[in-house]
């Protein structure tokens, strides 16, 4: 399964130690380098480290999308990271796009892509028996990572995790 990620999934996961969680998920991540230079500029002195191994280690692998017409359309819309990662999905043929922008994940679904998140991937975790409860790794975003959810969604979120 080939999966490229735009800079907020990884980044918040690292935020709350939870950076496993991805690899657990996917095998690898292809992140295009846009992305790269956002995570090496990570505030968080252990998230960045574990990104920086992460890259070394090759699970997260760095690609360049090319300039085409198609970044270059992405880019009246979107911020770089963001159109640099689905115009990599584009040339990859990826299956799934990482992304939690809402501009950024519609623009990707309406691309075709199947499209996930930092909160899709918690979900996957609780239901694979990764972690035991999304509620506290909700609080951690919000602290350590300034995530922001709606109260809505967060409330849709831990009714489909069950708790």
């Amino acid at each position: 399964m080939l999966v490229v990620s735009n800079t907020s999934p990884i980044s918040n996961l690292a935020a709350i130690g939870r950076l496993e969680l991805l690899r657990s998920q996917f095998s690898k991540l292809r992140i295009p380098d846009a992305v790269r230079a956002e995570l090496a500029a990570h505030p968080d002195l252990r998230a960045r480290s574990a990104i920086q191994t992460a890259i070394r280690d090759r699970w997260i692998q760095v690609s360049t999308p090319g300039d085409s017409g198609l970044l270059r359309l992405l880019l009246l819309e979107l911020h770089l990271g963001e159109a640099e990662a689905i115009a990599l999905a584009t040339v990859l043929k990826a299956d799934i796009v990482l992304m939690d922008e809402l501009e950024g994940r519609q623009l990707a679904s309406r691309t075709g892509f199947v499209v996930t998140g930092t909160l899709g991937v918690l979900m996957q975790a609780k239901r694979a028996g990764n972690i035991p409860s999304i509620r506290p790794e909700i609080g951690m975003l919000r602290s350590k990572a300034r995530f922001f959810i709606s109260p809505v969604l967060e409330a849709k979120i831990i009714a489909a995790a069950n708790e």
